[in-house]
This record gives structure tokens, sequence and C-alpha cells, in this order.
């Protein structure tokens, strides 16, 4: 019997159970890239372990495998850049939660790093995730193969656009710090969005179609989606922040109103900012199902982001 592939859903699978099966390979790939907390520093690898291996959706490693693995890649291939977004988002999370940042107690059910361990070390722990990313992306793992470093140059690029400053990770943090308590525009709202959260799930399913050797209009095309599914599950984000519990989401529930951030509900409302998480999802879906490759997973995961309730 023909056996299935990573990138494919059994008939009664469900997303989540292909969600929560890839998390754990991802978990397990996770636990060799970052020191044991018995080499020194140990209170510094402890803290990044911490932060790094508690749970979590996996959502940005399990999109660069998905997308590499529809266009041919092999898993194999693909989890040494999976892993390293996974580090820079452990990263985000750590100075995101930070007194001088967000100020939060809780993330993804537990005291967050700098409650944990001191806010020096927390700092520390989200440079060294966030350095040891970049180590890992530019090693050479030996799979039977000549490396080739053209396209691991090229990864690393996309990779540290998405997480720099122009309509990126930092850039869209700084965006929505010095929005706090304004009034704003759609184009500063968008800009926010994309910028802080879309950049890194965009560069996500763009990577996984470099390491397969993805032609240049498949790569626009899953840019494209990846655009719109970022934005999109940052509108969840925001949605769930007003809908949810602390339980539920595993962080504290309120405090982008408490703030007064720019978010979508704030500026357009619950019902409003749901039927345009819809929208950017029907319209990634119509994208993706255009790559000339079974899509079922990448069409499966966008809907997903908008269903999910933490």
């Amino acid at each position: 019997m023909k056996s299935r592939r990573n990138n494919e859903l059994a008939p009664e699978q469900s997303i989540t159970a292909y969600m929560a099966r890839r998390a754990e390979e991802v978990n397990a790939r996770l636990e060799t890239y970052v020191p044991p907390e018995i080499v020194p520093p140990e209170n510094l690898h402890r803290a990044m372990r911490y932060s790094l291996l508690g749970t979590g959706k996996r959502l940005r490693p399990i999109l660069v495998l998905a997308s590499g693995e529809t266009l041919g890649a092999v898993a194999d291939d693909l989890m040494p850049a999976a892993c390293a977004i996974e580090m820079i988002h452990a990263y985000s999370l750590i100075h995101d939660d930070l007194p001088a940042m967000d100020n939060d107690d809780l993330r993804r059910g537990r005291p967050t790093c700098h409650k944990a361990f001191g806010e020096a070390i927390a700092i520390l722990a989200g440079d060294a995730l966030l350095t040891r990313a970049f180590e890992v992306l530019s090693s050479v793992e030996a799979q039977g193969k000549p490396p080739d470093y053209r396209k691991q140059v090229r990864v690393i690029r996309e990779v540290a656009t998405a997480a720099g400053t122009v309509e990126a990770l930092i850039g869209g943090q700084v965006a929505d710090i010095e929005n706090e308590n304004k009034q704003v525009g759609d184009s500063t709202l968008e800009y926010i969005h994309r910028s802080k959260t879309g950049a890194m799930i965009k560069a996500s399913v763009v990577v996984g179609g470099i390491i397969a050797g993805a032609r240049d209009d498949q790569i626009e095309r899953l840019a494209a989606y990846g655009g719109r599914i970022g934005l999109a599950f940052q509108v969840a984000d925001d949605i769930l922040d007003v809908t949810s519990t602390s339980e539920q989401l595993g962080k504290t529930p309120g405090k982008d109103q408490a703030a007064r951030k720019a978010t979508y509900p704030a500026i357009h409302g619950v019902s409003a900012s749901e039927a345009r998480a819809r929208q950017l999802v029907e319209e990634a879906i119509r994208i993706v199902s255009g790559l000339e490759a079974n899509t079922a997973i990448l069409r499966e995961i966008a809907r997903f982001i908008i269903e999910r309730s933490s």
C-alpha cells in the first residue's frame, strides 16, 4: 500500500491532528539545537530551553515543512530552517513580554521568561536564541549530497529581512509601541500587523519554497499566500485577546485593550474583524491553489489560522 506523504492528510485526520504531529517532530529537533541545561552558562541555557521548548503551536516551522513538502522537498532538508525560525519567534516573545515592552506575566500558560529567570537573563536568552538561529541556518548538515550555498544564503537573507526593521518584525514592534493611545488609520494598522507578525509567517512559507527549489512564479504565489495568512493570523489573535480567557490563550487576555493598542477589533469591532480575517484566508486559498501541486495542507492551515481557539 502506498504510504502517505507528510504533506497529506489521511481521510480521517483533522488539521488539528496534523498540526500536533508535526509540532512533535519540530519539538524533537529543537531539543537538539540548543545546549543542555548543564552546559555553562547553565542559567542562560535553562532560560532558553524554558521559552523555546514549552508548549506552542509551532505554526511557523510547520509552514516551512508544509510549503517545502508541497513542492517536493523532504523534511530533513527543511527542518533546520524550520527550527531556526521558531527560535526567532521564541526570542521575539521573550522580548515582547519584557517590562519595557508589553510587561506580561504569562506566556503559554506559565510565567514569562523574565518572571521565571529575571529580566537580565531573559534579555540575554532572547539574544542567544536569535544568534543561535543564524548559527543553525548557516550550518551544513550532511545529507549525502553537496550543500547548495546559493540557496542557503537566499534562505538566510529571507529570514534576516523578515526579522529586521523594514516592514518586518522589529519595525512592526516599534510601530506598535509608538501608536499606543493613538487614533490610527487602516494603513498604519495593517503595517503594524503585516510587519510584527505577518513578516515571519510569510518568510516561513517562502523559505520552504526556496529549499524545495521552487520557480520564481511559485515563490511569488507562496509569498502572496503567506502575506495574507500572516495578516489573518494577527487579526485572529487580536480577536482572541478580546473574546478568550487566560486558560484558552495561555497568556493574559485584554492586554491590547488595556494598553490601547492599534488592533482590528479596537478600530473596526469584532464582527468586521472576523469578516476581514475570513476574506484574507479565502484570498490565500485561491492564490495557493494555483501552485500546480497538492496544496491541501496549505489550504487547511489557512483555515486553521482563523478557526483556532488559542
